[in-house]
């Protein structure tokens, strides 16, 4: 698996395909032979861009949720519904449907956002906002930290 990793500052052109970074390329074509699966984030106005071998991990944890429960069904609906298959195109580029770029509210300017086995596409207004809050929040107190936080370390 390839290790996603790192901000790139990207244009989105006016068909709305964006220029996947060089320095992935090589190791997305050999991992995923350049098929990715772009759906909408749940908790962030962005998009979430999957190669395609990491998306099928994913559907398999959806096809486990319930189709009765509401909350489960929502979940289920609103990802797989908003899950769009894409290819890197002999340029290097991914095309990003509209409706999803209405959704993430994508402009010109966009930011790339390595997140281990995904990307997130975010318009570099909304990136650069959720930055300075997240600065501004800092981290819990200790007595707040989950498990995995309090053994973390750099």
């Amino acid at each position: 698996m390839i290790m996603l990793r790192s901000a790139n500052a990207i244009n989105i052109d006016t068909k709305g395909r964006i220029a996947m970074p060089t320095r992935y390329r090589d190791g997305l074509m050999a991992s995923c032979q350049g098929q990715f699966v772009c759906t909408i984030d749940l908790q962030s106005p962005c998009l979430l861009i999957y190669p395609l071998n990491e998306w099928l991990v994913i559907e398999k944890k959806l096809s486990i949720l319930s189709s009765t429960d509401p909350v489960e069904r929502r979940v289920q609906r609103l990802i797989l519904g908003h899950a769009t298959e894409t290819e890197l195109d002999k340029g290097g580029r991914l095309l990003i449907a509209p409706a999803l770029r209405a959704h993430a509210k994508l402009q010109k300017k966009v930011m790339l956002v390595g997140q281990f086995n995904k990307f997130e596409l975010w318009d570099e207004a909304l990136w650069q906002k959720q930055v300075e809050a997240d600065l501004l929040l800092g981290l819990p107190s200790a007595d707040q930290l989950t498990e995995s936080l309090k053994g973390f370390s750099l």
